[in-house]
């Protein structure tokens, strides 16, 4: 059986998201796409189009001095719209690491994303690692 054309759609997302391809990237959301981010550290809140997307991103690698991976898991859609990618993320910041599960719940329409909820295990640890 063919894989569901949104879970294409989150893997593409996720190969260039690791190779750095902020291009390929724009290419899978819409121009008014909002990623939200949970916890109350310095990168926490709402980015709203793609360049604030793609920049939230630049500034990931950049903190972590290109040390953050993130290994998809899974990816489990509906039918409706919405995927849910579950990842393991690993990073290094200064003297700090971390290694956590999350998730990013993908709301699609067409063929590009239009919302991305990122959902965490431990927001605290999230918190204490970007504080």
């Amino acid at each position: 059986m063919a894989e569901h054309p949104h879970v294409q759609l989150v893997r593409k997302g996720y190969e260039a998201f690791q190779r750095g391809d902020m291009d390929a990237l724009r290419e899978l959301m819409t121009a008014d796409c909002t990623q939200h981010v949970p916890g109350s550290h310095r990168l926490s809140g709402d980015y709203k189009g793609q360049d604030a997307i793609v920049g939230l991103y630049g500034r990931l690698f950049e903190e972590t001095g290109g040390s953050l991976r993130v290994e998809l898991r899974n990816v489990l859609v509906d039918g409706r719209g919405h995927a849910v990618a579950v990842h393991r993320t690993t990073a290094r910041r200064g003297t700090k690491s971390v290694e956590m599960d999350g998730c990013l719940v993908f709301r699609i329409v067409g063929d590009k994303a239009t919302d991305i909820d990122e959902c965490l295990d431990d927001i605290e640890k999230a918190d204490e690692f970007w504080t």
